[in-house]
Formats: structure tokens, sequence, C-alpha cells
């Protein structure tokens, strides 16, 4: 069974956006990062549980432990699409390999085009496949 199918479409089906799914080794313990427009509140994070907790006992899915929190504002970008939406934020990015001896950008999100992932750097604009990309975040202003 995906486990991982079953959170996303309990997520979207509640009108929030799974952000990340994580899960420890044995998959004792399930991490969920769910995300919505408006900002994610206390409750939303109960009903998404809830419901969950439910699915779970029906698809006989076996956890110790079901954490749902916001990504918080240090948010990870996952998909294409997050790229696309968080234009014009400051980010760090890290590569699977490197570009001249560096795996480590951080920079201004300048966008997609034609499936790469453009950055504002100190050094100028770099540009890599989205493919590339091992992990990638939104860096806060405080």
């Amino acid at each position: 069974m995906n486990v991982e199918g079953l959170v996303e479409q309990v997520v979207s089906g509640l009108g929030f956006e799974l952000v990340d799914f994580e899960t420890s080794p044995k998959g004792r313990l399930m991490r969920v990062f769910i995300d919505i427009e408006r900002g994610v509140t206390v409750d939303d994070c109960a009903t998404v549980s809830n419901q969950l907790t439910r699915v779970f006992e029906v698809e006989n899915v076996d956890y110790d432990r079901l954490e749902v929190s916001s990504p918080g504002l240090d948010r990870p970008l996952k998909k294409l699409s997050d790229f696309e939406r968080f234009t014009g934020s400051d980010v760090q990015v890290r590569l699977h390999m490197p570009i001249g001896n560096q795996r480590n950008f951080a920079g201004v999100l300048e966008g997609v085009v034609e499936g790469q992932v453009r950055l504002r750097t100190e050094k100028g604009e770099v540009a890599f496949p989205f493919d590339e990309i091992e992990k990638a975040r939104l860096v806060p202003k405080f």
C-alpha cells in the first residue's frame, strides 16, 4: 500500500496541500506537513490528524505516532509549482551534483524557465535543472 498516496488523497480532499511527508525508518512515526493559502491553524492540524487516524484504521496502516503541522517559515520546496509560487523569495538550494565545485546556493528565486530553476545570487544569476535539486527551502526574513 502507498501510504504517501493515501495521505495526499486525504489532505487534498480536505482542501489542503501536502507539502511534505516523512516517516521514521520503521514507519513508526509519520510526519505530515500541510499548507493552505490563508495559513495553517492548530484546528486545521487537528482536522487533518483526526481524518488520517480514521482512514489509517480502515486501511490497517500500522504506526505509533502521527504528527501534523505547518511547514514553518523555512518551508521546503518540493514541487516545480513551489518554485513558481515562491518566485521573489529568499531560498537555499542544495544540488545532487556540484556545478563548478559548488553544491549549495543561496539567493532570490527568479522563477522557472523551461524546467530550469533560476536563482539570483551575490555572484550573479545561476540556473539548474529542477531534477538536479536535492533539497531547497525558503529562508525567512526577520
